[in-house]
Formats: C-alpha cells, structure tokens, sequence
C-alpha cells in the first residue's frame, strides 16, 4: 500500500506545473477583463456624467428659446395691430382729403380754409405713412428673428436627439460589460469549486474513510464526539490530531492558490436540542457551538494557518441536518462544519 501511495504521489507532481501554468493564465485573463471593465466603466461614468450636462443645458436653451418665442410672437402681434390702426387712420385721411378737395372744387368762399386743412391732412398723412413704414420694417425684423429663433430650436433638437443615441449606445456597452465582468466572476466561482474539490479530495486521503467524519455538500463535516469531551469546547488529543492534519493539508492547498482568490475556511459548530444543565460552563447551545468553533479556529491558528483565512460561527441546535429527538439523530446533529468559501 506504502508503495502504490508513492507512485500515486509521484504522478500527481508530473501534472501540477501544466495545471497550475493553467490556473496562472486564466488568472491572468480574468484580472486583464476586470481592469477593462473598470476602466470602461470609469470612462463610460464620466461620459454619461458629460452627456447630462449638456442635455440640461441644452433643455434650458429650448426653455430660454421657446419663452423669447413667445416674446417676439406677441409682439409681432401687437405691431401688426398697429399696422392695421395706421392703415385704417390712412384710409380715413386720404377720404377726408377727398372730401375737402370736391369742397374746394364746388365754390371759392372757403378755399383758403380748404388749402389749409388740406396742408395739415397731407402733413398727417405723411406721418402716418412714414410711422406705418416704420411699423412694417419692425414686423419685418421680427419676422426674421422667429425665422433664426426656429433654427436654433431644430439644431437644439438635433443636438438633444444625438446625445440620446449616444447615451443608448453608452448603456448597450455597460450591459456588454456587465455581461463580460459576470462570466468572469462565474469562472472564477468555478475556479475556486475546482480548489474545493482538491482540498476535499486532500482530506479524503489524510482524514480516511471514518464513519464520524464525511463531506456533505460542500461541507467536510466532523462529529463533535472525535473532537470534543461532551459538554465541553476544548479539543480532545484525537481531535488535536485530525486538526494537525487537517492544518497540514490547508497550508499545502494555501501555497496552490493564487492571492487574487479572497478565500477562507469557516468552521460552523452546532449542537443537539438537548439544553445545557445551568450549573455548566456554557449557558446555553449558543455559546458551546460557538466556543467550539472558536477553539477549532484557534488551533489553527497555532499550527500556522493565517488568522485571516479563517472564520468562527456558532448555529447553537438550530440548523440540524437529521430531524427527530432520536438519539442517532442527536448525535449526526452534533458537528464542527468546514466550508472552503470566498470572503
């Protein structure tokens, strides 16, 4: 058996450098796919962040645009009614002159009065003429700044229209990206499965086939009994040995690993539903599972693995993993879980 471990050994060191070379340039490939998104991300922010400043302004000058329309519209208004006033008062002056000239034809007595009324109508008439051409050059002006004012308002569109499709375009890259940066995140979830499964793989051989020690899941499970006294959350010599190896192999799998991967090992305690006599150390299930997973961590921690790989949580009885108040029940609930797992 000695002999068949050692050839095993030695054809698993022959695979290693390709699989790792392997694991290196996948890493590689993820890393060079985050910067890209961070940095498209970073680009596309400050693009869209520009986009909108120029939309409100460009919204404030359709606002400003439409208000001063308005303006010139009314006043175009009101020069017209006044051109069409002057015309009227021209009208009414020119039938006046008529009238007074037929006067004059018609006898002598009054002429000179005549000529002189006629000399001020014509002079008013002038006036009116000369304020009438003055009415239509403004309506004219006017007509020429709604013309302009119209322009800039469809450039405005036009200008408002483009940055819309800019901005469609910007948010159909973000979603490009988001999809990229999901499918690397999903390779490195495989990744690390694939370092679960070594680690696993690992305890299998070092741990052997022991009735109280199985994985369930994604979990490698021991029952409290090969660690711990009963009642108690200090690790027993056997349970001190299974730890030491259990050590061994997490410090051999932490060199395989590359830093880039935020991993840890959480050790989960949990205990039976049968409640703590008041008079023990331990108040309640609560503190024992978490005392014994602090006390698992702890030994780690001795036996060299990194304290920031490892973490302590206590679920008291009440995530049980066999139903029932049987004793066989009591004793599978009774167990120290570890799960190799991201941060």
């Amino acid at each position: 058996m000695a002999l068949a471990r050692n050839r095993r050994r030695e054809r698993t060191v022959d695979y290693w450098p390709g699989f790792v070379d392997a694991l290196s340039t996948l890493l590689i490939s993820i890393m060079f796919l985050l910067t890209v998104f961070v940095v498209g991300q970073f680009i596309l922010s400050r693009e869209i962040t520009g986009r909108d400043e120029v939309l409100n302004r460009l919204n404030s000058q359709i606002n400003e645009l439409t208000q001063l329309l308005a303006l010139e519209k009314g006043s175009n208004q009101d020069l017209q009614d006044s051109v069409a006033n002057l015309q009227a008062s021209l009208a009414g002056a020119e039938s006046e002159r008529s009238r007074l000239q037929a006067l004059l034809s018609a006898g002598s007595g009054g002429q000179d009065a005549a000529q002189k009324r006629i000399g001020a109508m014509t002079q008013e008439l002038d006036e009116q003429k000369q304020v009438s051409e003055r009415a239509l050059s403004q309506v004219e002006l006017l007509n020429q700044q709604i013309a302009a004012l119209r322009s800039q308002i469809a450039a405005v569109e036009a200008a408002l229209q483009a940055s819309e499709e800019k901005d469609r375009v910007s948010q159909t890259k973000i979603a490009d990206l988001g999809s990229r940066l999901n499918v690397a995140l999903a390779a490195r979830v495989q990744e690390l499965n694939r370092y679960r499964s070594d680690f696993f793989g690992r305890l299998r051989e070092i741990l052997s086939d022991r009735e109280n020690i199985r994985i369930v899941g994604d979990r490698f499970v021991f029952q409290s009994e090969v660690l711990f006294p009963s009642g108690g959350a200090d690790l027993n010599p056997e349970g001190q040995t299974e730890m030491a190896k259990l050590a061994a192999a997490l410090l051999d799998l932490a060199k395989e690993i590359p830093p880039e991967i935020n991993w840890v090992l959480r050790v989960d305690g949990h205990t039976d539903n049968v409640p703590l006599a008041g008079t023990g150390r331990y108040r309640d299930n609560w503190e024992l599972s978490s005392a014994r997973a602090i006390s698992v961590v702890k030994f780690l921690i001795g036996q060299g693995v990194p304290a920031d790989r490892l973490v302590a949580a206590g679920f008291g009885e009440f995530q049980p993993i066999a139903p029932g108040d049987t004793p066989d029940a009591r004793s599978t609930n009774r167990r120290i879980e570890l799960k190799l797992t991201e941060k």
